[in-house]
């Protein structure tokens, strides 16, 4: 709203920039704050501030009863406060300048943290919903002083006028806005009413609200008539806890698992984190609702508690955190790094003493979060050493905790991914092995720190020889009998680097088990491009490498009849598609992605199989 005088700039002179108010608001309205509702809390917030000044200035039993008043109609929306309101001077200088705040005045910059705004530029969210902002200021500064009367316009004009003091007999400040008619979304009685009370009901200032229809004399509704629940007092322990619980289910809609007061004197923060019944998606994070100095700041404030703290959904009500620009979320800096750092220690520090002193809490807690603990768990010594051995797993043995499955095998297998566990699971139960699926978040890196916490356990990554080293070989009449289908079967197989064996093992309804490795696959594709974008003498040398890449096998279970029945075959062509038909099925059942010649084999298999039975049949 400050305009420079273009005549009197001679030439070479220093120039002001020129604002261009209604741009401005735009720019506010799409890119700084969410919502046009914005306004209200950017009113209320003003009025808290002054609230907090005029307390600075006086002592609190002659400050009084100050507080905030709101009135709304429908065709007016007025905000009023008892607080240190402004000078004619203060009038020109912070209301007919943007970006001028009034809390640098008058040495106040060294108490800006008893401040809610920062920036000076709330009064501009009041042209999202109006074209002119009408302002009934008296100071409490000067005792006598006159009222001041300031309207600004959303074109960027203003007027001031030195009224009587008698235009306004207590000091304060009283804000009146004429809401356009495209905002009744926001201006409507009963939505301001909301809007107060979703922004203010932590407020430390009374306030109230007054839509018109209960007389000029009535008490206007309260906004905020309790302080925070974890600043009341309550008959005991139980009560206290049932209080905070019902407040956590009322602000997010679920009953918390459990709750967790918050309290950190030396950035005057105080809350509480509910503990989310149900499990959430990995990684998926909520928004926290944070307050400043009573007002609420952001539904979304996903900075507070690190990461892993996904578990959790906080309130809490902070004196020293800075809000950005926008007064909708949190500043990045060293305070709010320290806060994040003491509320993670706060969860830890509950999962201690549940582990300590309630198991039933601990078990359901870690049957909704084990992943979001493994997460902690994996950084954590700490809580690795509390919680290991109560965590879940996927295993050989069923769903179990490593506790309970280091009892049972000495030896701890891993596997590096799923499909390898799914590969392999019942032919390793059968053959009495010990593996836990390695291949979810944190799982194999937390399995290998088994020892740490059991000395005695063993712990190590599963790879084929150690499942082939278990399996019983056949005699030697047997594997001498097969030789024939075994050499077709590897030739039909070679395309895919795979090796054929016979063996027996448990189960029998098993035909074969495919032993390959998601690194040995990634190796022989990588061999297999290089190999085919180079050529000559590199292209031969290549091959050669090639050749010592990790294969993959295909192990025929010669206690499953389907295999003896393939292996007495004597028709060369039908022994082959055998073997792919084994190999496909096989790959299938390893639940990893099929290459597209893989998928071709699957098919051409199964309808050569079934052209001959037909034949045979007819």
């Amino acid at each position: 709203m400050t305009l420079p005088d273009t005549a009197a700039n001679p030439a070479g002179a220093d120039r002001t920039f020129q604002v261009d108010l209604r741009g401005l608001v735009d720019l506010l309205s799409h890119h700084l704050y969410s919502s046009p509702r914005v306004y209200l809390r950017e009113l209320m917030q003003n009025a808290v501030d002054a609230l907090t000044a005029r307390r600075g200035l006086e002592s609190a039993a002659s400050a009084g009863a100050l507080g905030i008043r709101l009135y709304a109609d429908g065709s007016v929306v007025r905000v009023e406060d008892d607080g240190v309101g402004l000078t004619e001077a203060d009038v020109h200088t912070f209301l007919a300048t943007i970006g001028r705040s009034s809390k640098r005045a008058d040495r106040l910059e060294e108490q800006r943290g008893d401040f809610i705004g920062q920036f000076g530029i709330g009064l501009l969210s009041c042209f999202l919903v109006a074209d002119e902002i009408h302002v009934l200021s008296r100071s409490a500064r000067t005792p006598d002083a006159p009222a001041v009367e300031w309207r600004g316009r959303g074109d960027g004009s203003y007027t001031v006028r030195t009224l009587p003091a008698t235009a306004r007999p207590r000091p304060g400040t009283t804000v009146t806005l004429t809401p356009r008619a495209d905002a009744g979304e926001w201006t409507r009685p009963a939505q301001v009413h909301a809007l107060a009370r979703h922004f203010g009901s932590l407020l430390r200032h009374p306030v109230t609200f007054d839509d018109g229809t209960a007389g000029p004399d009535a008490p206007g509704a309260s906004v905020n008539p309790e302080p925070a629940p974890w600043a009341r007092t309550y008959p005991t322990p139980g009560a206290r806890s049932r209080a905070l619980a019902a407040y956590g289910e009322e602000v997010f809609g679920f009953t918390p698992l459990d709750t967790i007061e918050l309290d950190l004197p030396a950035v005057g923060l105080k809350g509480i984190a509910c503990v989310l019944p149900e499990a959430v998606p990995a990684g998926r994070r909520h928004g926290h609702r944070v307050h400043v100095k009573g007002m609420l700041l952001s539904e979304q404030a996903e900075e507070i508690l690190p990461e892993w703290a996904f578990f959790v959904r906080c309130v809490v009500d902070a004196e020293s955190l800075r809000p950005t620009a926008s007064r909708e979320s949190l500043y990045e800096d060293d305070t709010l790094a320290a806060v994040r750092d003491a509320l993670a220690e706060r969860l830890r520090a509950w999962i201690a003493r549940a582990a300590a002193s309630d198991p039933d809490l601990l078990a359901r807690f870690l049957q909704a979060h084990h992943l979001a603990v493994k997460s902690l768990a994996v950084h954590d010594d700490e809580i690795l050493r509390m919680l290991l051995p109560w965590l879940p797993f996927e295993t050989t043995d069923g769903h179990t905790t490593l506790d309970e499955f280091a009892r049972t095998h000495r030896t701890v297998l891993v596997t590096s991914s799923v499909e390898e566990f799914r590969q392999v699971a019942a032919i390793a139960s059968a053959a009495g092995l010990g593996v836990v699926n390695g291949g979810y978040t944190y799982d194999r890196e937390l399995v290998h720190r088994l020892p740490e916490i059991r000395p005695e356990a063993s712990v190590a990554d599963l790879d084929p020889a150690t499942l082939t080293a278990h399996l019983d070989p056949v005699d030697r009449e047997t594997e001498l009998a097969a030789a024939a289908y075994l050499a077709l079967a590897r030739d039909a197989l070679a395309v895919f680097d795979c090796d054929v064996a016979l063996r027996t093992f448990q189960p029998a309804n098993a035909p074969a088990l495919l032993v390959d490795s998601r690194e040995a696959r990634h190796e022989r594709t990588r061999s297999q491009l290089a190999r085919e974008q180079e050529g000559g003498l590199w292209g031969d040398i290549l091959g050669a490498l090639r050749q010592e890449a990790p294969r993959a096998q295909l192990i025929l279970n010669q206690l499953n009849p389907l295999v003896r029945a393939a292996a007495a075959i004597d028709e060369p062509e039908l022994a082959r598609t055998s073997a792919e038909a084994l190999y496909g099925q096989a790959a299938m059942l390893s639940r990893r992605p099929l290459r597209p010649a893989e998928s071709s084999l699957i098919n051409r298999s199964f309808l050569d199989l079934l052209a001959h039975a037909l034949r045979k049949d007819s």
